[in-house]
């Protein structure tokens, strides 16, 4: 991402530290509150978030100094065939919804993932959001299909549309 375009947006993407949890941990939150952006019920705790998932490519979004969104990814397996492979976390504040925070995280993330080797990313998202579906579609991620009743929330049985993105550049021999 130019630097310009930032300069334009007032919005600065930056690795990911501890010290950012707390907004992290309340933007999860909010993600949470809608009912469709993950089955979790509760924050984990930064020790266990950290645990599950990757220790590279993870972003904040900065606004004004405040944590408006952040992405990170996941291990989708244990197994050494799957290490080019990884699941996409995506959240944005309740206050930053719409202004296009979300892409810019992406093509960010995109960025972040293939300099650290991968060659997919792949996202599980509820039917209804409908903006986490178009968000994925802009930055290029395909359809895959439905699995059905994967999992309940709230007693609930609740689907999940598939999207994967393969990378131009890594992976392609």
């Amino acid at each position: 991402m130019s630097v310009n375009h930032l300069k334009k947006t007032g919005l600065l993407i930056l690795e990911m530290s501890e010290v950012h949890w707390p907004e992290l941990a309340q933007i999860y939150k909010e993600g949470i509150a809608t009912g469709f952006a993950t089955f979790e019920k509760e924050i984990p705790s930064y020790e266990q978030w950290n645990k599950n998932h990757i220790s590279c490519c993870r972003l904040v979004a900065l606004s004004n100094d405040n944590v408006s969104g952040w992405a990170a990814l996941s291990p989708v397996s244990g197994r050494c065939v799957y290490g080019g492979v990884a699941e996409v976390s995506i959240y944005i504040a309740e206050a930053a919804r719409g202004l296009g925070i979300g892409y810019l995280l992406m093509e960010e993330l995109i960025a972040a993932s293939e300099n650290a080797g991968f060659w997919t990313l792949q996202s599980g998202i509820f039917p209804e959001n409908k903006a986490s579906i178009k968000l994925h579609e802009k930055a290029g991620f395909r359809f895959l299909g439905r699995r059905e009743r994967v999992g309940q929330l709230d007693g609930v049985w609740k689907d999940n549309v598939l999207f994967e993105r393969r990378s131009k550049i890594v992976g392609i021999e």
